[in-house]
């Protein structure tokens, strides 16, 4: 249920967490920049008042409402034993830079259909999505992964439910079928386990097969939104910050046709965002949104489901982010 009051303590400010899609390369960039908008906080970042996660987002906001620590983040991400996954032996996340060969049928006929029938109705993202063949991949690490942090969160305190974290921590996919944006962990969302909900948002169609939950077939959020800022428009917030990494406030000099390539993409995703971001804005809250500079851009290549992209990206944000704030408020005011 879009619209979900956010209930804290009147004297606090309210802080909301947006977490964007972005491959595994845009995760390390996210993990680096979370330190510098932990600096910002008056509390710690796993404790505010509602987090968004999208497809790459979704795996750090869950681990956030796990209780797993930002140190902890930083040596996953760069491939050290942590002690939530050390027991049930789940490895490193990599699959490598390419999808295996999809079968070759359609995605999504029902969307396709849902498309041409209704178009006024279909986001074009979500429509075009449906014509990408059907991805053959699986997350199968990362639902273990996801499961493990769940768990070891469930022993450690009554807080996380056996099924979910909390109400405020909103996992987004989208129905594969309808076309439909879902939230998990909203009031009146399909019920799924958080590890479950965590695979749909990241399962990029075309590379990974949707996830069935409750009958339904879900795939990446991203192919709706990469920030999926709009679900915060009714929700009781004072401050919002958002970490982009498919977008880019500050452009480049890229040197590749492919790279090249990727900047036009980028520069469309980059005014989405920031037109999601002025809506709050205009609203009264207050937006600061964060991007990959022209440094995190080299360290982060064309590719941004590349794992070997991993540590340049992660080392980079970690030096490069503190300084991207003033930058970013100045964009979206």
């Amino acid at each position: 249920m879009l619209g979900q009051e956010v209930t804290v303590s009147p004297d606090q400010e309210r802080i909301g967490l947006v977490l964007g899609a972005g491959g595994v390369v845009g995760a390390a960039w996210m993990t680096g920049a979370l330190r510098a908008v932990q600096d910002q906080l008056p509390r710690e970042v796993n404790d505010v008042d509602v987090i968004v996660g999208t497809s790459a987002g979704s795996v750090l906001a869950a681990a956030l409402r796990c209780g797993v620590s930002l140190d902890e983040m930083v040596a996953m991400q760069r491939g050290d034993e942590v002690r939530q996954l050390r027991e049930p032996g789940i490895g490193a996340l990599d699959e490598g830079p390419l999808p295996p060969w999809p079968h070759l049928r359609a995605g999504s006929p029902r969307l396709i259909l849902h498309a041409l029938l209704a178009p006024h109705r279909v986001h074009p993202g979500v429509g075009a999505s449906a014509w990408l063949p059907r991805g053959r991949a699986r997350h199968e690490t990362l639902h273990a992964m996801v499961h493990a942090l769940h768990a070891d969160a469930h022993a450690r305190t009554p807080r996380p439910a056996p099924d979910w974290v909390d109400a405020t921590t909103w996992i987004v996919a989208v129905d594969y079928d309808s076309g439909r944006r879902v939230i998990f962990g909203q009031d009146g969302a399909p019920q799924a386990a958080l590890a479950d909900a965590v695979v749909a948002s990241c399962s990029i169609p075309g590379w990974y097969a949707p996830r069935v939950i409750g009958g339904r077939r879900y795939v990446d959020g991203g192919v709706r939104s990469p920030t999926s800022l709009p679900v915060l428009s009714r929700v009781d917030v004072d401050t919002v910050y958002v970490l982009a990494p498919m977008a880019s406030l500050m452009p480049d000099r890229p040197r590749t046709r492919l790279e090249r390539l990727e900047r036009r993409l980028r520069a469309v995703l980059t005014w989405a965002v920031l037109r999601e971001a002025r809506a709050l804005s205009a609203q009264g809250i207050q937006v600061t949104l964060l991007t990959p500079g022209p440094e995190d851009l080299a360290a982060m290549g064309a590719n941004l489901m590349d794992p070997r992209r991993r540590s340049a990206t992660l080392e980079t944000s970690l030096r490069t982010s503190p300084r991207a704030f003033a930058a970013s408020r100045a964009q979206v005011a």
